[in-house]
């Protein structure tokens, strides 16, 4: 039976499937994160919540729904990376290395995030037990939540930067990934930059919207030039001339 990979692996079938995959739970990540504006900082628009953030359990489980797709996303984009990892040729796993590396540092970051709000601190209000909440919470607009999401991105465009080199020599299938590769990550630096010049400290959950667009967005698109890459790969040890 004919198949239509040019290289018919485990590898490279994994690999098409799981960025297809990626590309859909992302659009709906992101679909659900856009209808679920922020009630807290400087994007508030009405009926914010403040410090000491006692009454946020109202919001749950509906200000929380993103957050499950987001965490099946992050495993998908790291099998994402493992069939990247696989498929490279030997010259280029060092580059690979470090982006898997870097790509499963984000995902457990944001993973424990993500489970710390879920099931940690709509329990924690329930039983009364509000100590510590403020700074846990996600309405905290410089709370830990905030930090980690930002450190957690900032490491998922610098996985996408480790693997720009890998994709120099696939020639036409690979210059795509590359160039978007390259521009999550000069977008992702230049927010930071930005932002901490114009607001420091005090820039709240500004830099996290940012780059968590810019590095959702980025995943969306690569995930559709990663998949045709896997039905077109074939194993190259050399740059292409």
């Amino acid at each position: 039976m004919k198949t239509a990979f040019k290289n018919n692996t485990t590898d490279n079938v994994a690999g098409f499937w799981s960025s297809v995959l990626l590309a859909i739970v992302t659009v709906i990540t992101f679909a659900i994160a856009i209808c679920t504006p922020p009630l807290s900082g400087p994007f508030c628009a009405g009926d914010c919540f403040t410090y000491p953030y006692s009454d946020i359990a109202q919001r749950f489980p509906r200000d929380y729904y993103w957050m499950y797709p987001a965490m099946a996303m992050l495993l998908v984009y790291v099998m994402v990376m493992i069939a990247i990892h696989r498929v490279a040729g030997e010259s280029r796993k060092v580059f690979t290395l470090a982006g898997l590396s870097f790509a499963l540092m984000s995902a457990l970051i944001l993973i424990v995030d993500y489970y710390i709000q879920l099931f940690v601190i709509q329990a924690s209000l329930l039983e009364g037990e509000t100590e510590g909440i403020a700074l846990l919470t996600q309405f905290n607009p410089h709370g830990i939540f905030i930090a980690l999401e930002e450190a957690g991105f900032i490491l998922m465009s610098l996985s996408f930067l480790a693997l720009v080199p890998v994709f120099r020599q696939y020639g036409k299938t690979g210059k795509p990934v590359m160039i978007t590769f390259s521009l999550i990550f000069i977008l992702t630096l230049a927010s930071v930059i930005i932002m901490s010049m114009i607001y420091g400290i005090r820039r709240e959950y500004r830099l996290e919207v940012i780059i968590i667009s810019i590095n959702w967005l980025g995943l969306i698109a690569s995930s559709v030039l990663l998949a045709v890459f896997f039905r077109r790969h074939k194993r190259i040890e050399q740059p292409a001339e």
